[in-house]
């Protein structure tokens, strides 16, 4: 998808008019769903004139111009691409990244990133080099030879400017794209000169039946893409399998064979409490079906956090093979694709899980692909607008015409390996909670007095160089700006020896890349890994498929224990999607929630209510904690 293609010329003489941007805006909304933001349109008046007027005196006039081209695999667009053929008569493109940038900030501390007055962003040569290997990755070479370089034009930009940003690309892969400023986007000493440092001075124009091939080219993973991320997955001892773990993923496997070998489609799902290894098997599966000969795998997840931790481990070669799954189909999935959805409990069902109907784009993936594997614990689903069962899937299987096949995982590979205390926890977080006391001696719990004693506790891991992290639920506002200073939100009183005391902490960040000015405050995909998020306290949606040694829970006030039972308070609650729901509803997604926090920690977890009566009830069930 993209805005528009044509001539360089052709450009020039309608990109200036807004009667052009107008149309151009209207398109936008078609073409991708949405309004296009008043900055964006705003770059557009500043961007398109110029860049077309660069062309031109360079002498490019007949190249061919597409403007905002939409990577398909990663939904990313380029700002610019300019086609042209080689001096070996094949098609060449030339990605542009367009800045409108006179000043910026930079911090050796951090040579990837730059800061643009309050924003923070890739540094333009690295993600000019993202697009360039994207082209050389995901376009299928085989049947559309391509070649493709990149540019950062800065048309604004002065020298100073310039150098300050051509310094840390010196030093790295993005040392291959040039980053141009005004001075260097003159014709001088030449047009051809000029030609030559926009990295087009051999081209000259490609037919339209080649650019509209590229247009319609097939964006799949290429073979040696596929074969570099199972290398490195099989490599990482992050996803060795153990014992069961192998068992299931050779049962996936042996299902994908078969459903390979009959040409029908099919759903196998696997079941697992937390801790079960659901996400290393799906990572291991990935690194299998990479290297496969003819793959076309994807590892899927609707958790944006996982999906981060994931690509951070296997490398930035794994966006697209590794991605978000939301409220949009991946580009490239095909009839011979198989697809791993790792948390599928969290899959988008909008309006609601709950009045039958199969998920609209899910159904559309599984109808897509020939093998689709779901990793499933639905005593995860922690919202009305998302989550599966097993029922579900297999009755939509069997409507459907596909075959079917479930692996239910059993042991116990987080929590210390202890099943007594993943069964404890199992039976605590049930309407009726009828655990018995904790009685289980590997796996270290017990209840913590009151908050400071919880981060005290948090702190003497993070001294001793142990990860640990404290969750709440979600019982306090969060209206704190998106990016760091965090403001102390959690607030919790009571009353100590010494009189009533009050504890605060911030919320995690809710920012997805890390603060230019605050290195130490993780954004929300790391919170659980990165240095100083024991500082902050994290929530479900940021805890959730992760895992640290040392666990630390604050229950609020929207679930206490009253006599023999749970009692819901949705009114405590500050999810706006799940504070209107009437207590019975509202309870089991509140256990689910308290489930899932408490089973975050590998070796220990305290838990802590700030409701007295249930505090009382949970010290009956395990040890106080001892300082």
């Amino acid at each position: 998808m993209h805005l528009y293609g044509g001539t360089v010329a052709e450009a020039a003489r309608s990109v200036g008019d807004e009667a052009f941007i107008a149309a151009t805006e209207r398109h936008f909304t078609k073409v991708f769903g949405g309004a296009p933001s008043a900055q964006e349109v705003h770059s557009w008046r500043r961007s398109w004139p110029s860049l077309s007027a660069i062309l031109h005196s360079a002498g490019l006039d007949d190249l061919h111009l597409i403007l905002e081209y939409a990577l398909p695999a990663t939904g990313e667009r380029i700002d610019a691409l300019l086609f042209g053929k080689d001096a070996e008569g094949g098609l060449c493109a030339v990605a542009i990244e367009l800045k409108q940038w006179t000043r910026a900030q930079l911090s050796l501390a951090r040579p990837g990133m730059v800061r643009i007055g309050e924003r923070v962003v890739q540094h333009p040569a690295r993600q000019v080099g993202g697009y360039v290997h994207y082209l050389q990755q995901w376009v299928n070479h085989a049947d559309f030879p391509l070649t493709a370089r990149g540019t950062v034009v800065l048309h604004d930009a002065g020298a100073d400017l310039v150098a300050a940003l051509r310094a840390p690309a010196a030093r790295g892969p993005a040392a291959a794209y040039p980053i141009l400023g005004c001075d260097d986007l003159t014709p001088h000493p030449s047009p051809q000169a000029l030609a030559q440092r926009l990295g087009c001075a051999e081209l000259t124009p490609a037919g339209s039946d080649d650019v509209e091939s590229f247009l319609h080219a097939e964006h799949r993973p290429s073979t040696v893409l596929l074969e570099r991320a199972g290398h490195v997955i099989e490599g990482r001892d992050a996803f060795t399998l153990i014992g069961e773990q192998d068992l299931a993923r050779q049962e996936v496997l042996h299902a994908v064979d078969g459903a390979r070998e009959r040409g029908a489609k099919s759903i196998v799902v696997v079941t697992g409490g937390p801790g079960t290894g659901k996400t290393v098997i799906a990572c291991r599966l990935l690194g299998d079906l990479c290297r496969q000969p003819h793959s076309n795998p994807r590892l899927l997840s609707p958790s944006g956090t996982l999906t981060r931790q994931l690509r951070r481990i296997v490398g930035d070669d794994a966006k697209g093979l590794i991605a978000t799954f939301l409220d949009k189909i991946p580009a490239g999935i095909t009839d011979d694709s198989v697809i791993l959805l790792d948390e599928a409990h969290r899959a988008r069902t909008y309006p609601d899980h709950q009045q039958g109907a199969f998920p609209v784009i899910l159904g559309k993936l599984v109808e897509r692909a020939a093998v689709t594997v779901l990793f499933l614990d639905e005593r995860q689903i922690v919202r009305p607008t998302e989550g599966l069962t097993l029922d579900q899937l297999r009755h939509h299987a069997q409507h459907s015409g596909f075959s079917f096949a479930h692996i239910d995982l059993i042991s116990q590979f987080r929590c210390n390996g202890s099943r007594a205390y993943q069964q404890w926890v199992d039976h605590l977080f049930r309407p009726d909670g009828t655990a018995s006391p904790f009685e289980g001696s590997d796996y270290d719990l017990a209840v913590a007095a009151d908050p400071e004693q919880l981060e005290h506790w948090i702190a003497g891991h993070i001294r001793g160089g142990r990860s640990a992290r404290m969750t709440a639920g979600f019982c306090w506002p969060w209206s704190s700006p998106p990016t760091p200073p965090l403001t102390p939100e959690v607030a919790i009183a009571w009353d100590g020896p010494d009189g009533r005391r009050t504890w605060e902490r911030p919320w995690n960040s809710r920012a997805d890349e890390p603060a230019f000015d605050h290195p130490h405050v993780p954004p929300r995909p790391f919170w659980a890994t990165d240095t100083g998020g024991h500082d902050q306290v994290g929530c479900i949606y940021t805890a959730q498929g992760m895992e640290y040694a040392y666990n630390a829970v604050i229950m609020g006030g929207d679930l206490v224990r009253r006599g023999e039972q749970w009692i819901a308070h949705p009114e405590e609650s500050h999810d706006a999607l799940l504070r209107d729901l009437p207590p019975h509803r509202y309870l089991q997604y509140a256990l689910n929630t308290y489930r899932v926090l408490a089973t975050r920690g590998i070796r220990g977890t305290r838990l802590y209510s700030t409701d007295d009566r249930t505090q009382d009830f949970l010290r009956t069930l395990a040890f106080p904690h001892h300082a």
